[in-house]
């Protein structure tokens, strides 16, 4: 029997759910998890992975589906709505949106595409990773620090959250 995957994408998180299994897993939305995720995708080796298409926030996701040669769909949100509707499902949480995607992945099975060969998006993204890395050392390193070197730091998380 083939396995179909749901992807609720926030900026925040990914919320994670597997046709005909209760169980929802959540990730962060950042490189780490992201990884993670794909590492689990390898292991059940699903038949689709489906997720809306949210304005950007499943690009990193899609690049490293697609860098994991995993079949992925994205898929315009009006279509998950009309479906959701049309199975009598109006309630609208992260966890229901991710079981809704994974039916419908498992009912509609839309064709899985690759990401479009643009060296551009991927080095957007790859740039976008490595400033979130830099984000996060730099707040671990606030902690431990005062005066100068502390206004210092700030002001360069600052300057990468700009950038």
């Amino acid at each position: 029997m083939d396995t179909y995957v749901g992807i609720d994408i926030s900026r925040a998180t990914l919320d994670v759910a597997v046709y005909g299994d209760d169980k929802l897993r959540q990730y962060k939305n950042n490189p780490g998890d992201i990884e993670t995720l794909c590492s689990l995708m390898n292991k059940i080796k699903p038949a689709l992975i489906v997720f809306e298409a949210t304005g950007g926030y499943e690009m990193p996701l899609y690049i490293a589906l697609d860098q994991a040669g995993l079949p992925a769909a994205p898929v315009n949100p009006r279509q998950v709505r009309d479906f959701a509707r049309a199975t009598g499902v109006l309630a609208k949480t992260d966890a229901l949106d991710a079981m809704i995607i994974a039916r419908f992945a498992s009912a509609i099975r839309p064709n899985p595409r690759p990401i479009p060969e643009s060296h551009e998006i991927k080095e957007i993204v790859a740039r976008r990773n490595q400033l979130v890395n830099m984000i996060v050392a730099e707040k671990n390193r606030l902690h431990n620090t005062r005066g100068k070197i502390k206004e210092r730091i700030q002001a360069h998380i600052e300057w990468l959250e700009e950038e």
